[in-house]
């Protein structure tokens, strides 16, 4: 039945909207559930996201669309390792933003343009 479905839809839903309020599809074939992203288009999340009370498993992604870090800790990645990918990321993308306060950075999925 139709309540049946829209409740089971609030209760596993099929995606992740980010901070662009872009549909990310949510991985359920694993352990966990799970999507993956750029990087760069979770700045401003300061909560993890989840299914209900369970944490997504989110790989962050580069610009280039390769994993750089998976985590069930939004706010304690950007605690942590955040720098140092932040350092390994400016060398190799230097173009893209890599802000010093994810938290309250602008999501993106651009680079600035050529000669800026």
């Amino acid at each position: 039945d139709w309540d049946g479905m829209q409740a089971l839809d609030r209760a596993v839903p099929a995606h992740f909207t980010t901070p662009l309020g872009r549909q990310i599809p949510i991985d359920y074939s694993g352990e966990a559930p799970e999507i993956s992203l750029r990087l760069q288009e979770m700045f401003g999340q300061t909560t993890h996201p989840s299914v209900g009370t369970t944490p997504l498993r989110v790989t962050l992604l580069s610009p280039a669309g390769r994993p750089v870090q998976t985590t069930l800790d939004i706010p304690g990645f950007w605690d942590s390792s955040y720098e140092d990918v932040r350092r390994d990321m400016r060398g190799r993308y230097p173009r893209h933003p890599w802000p010093d306060n994810p938290r309250e950075a602008d999501p993106t999925l651009r680079a600035k343009p050529r000669g800026t």
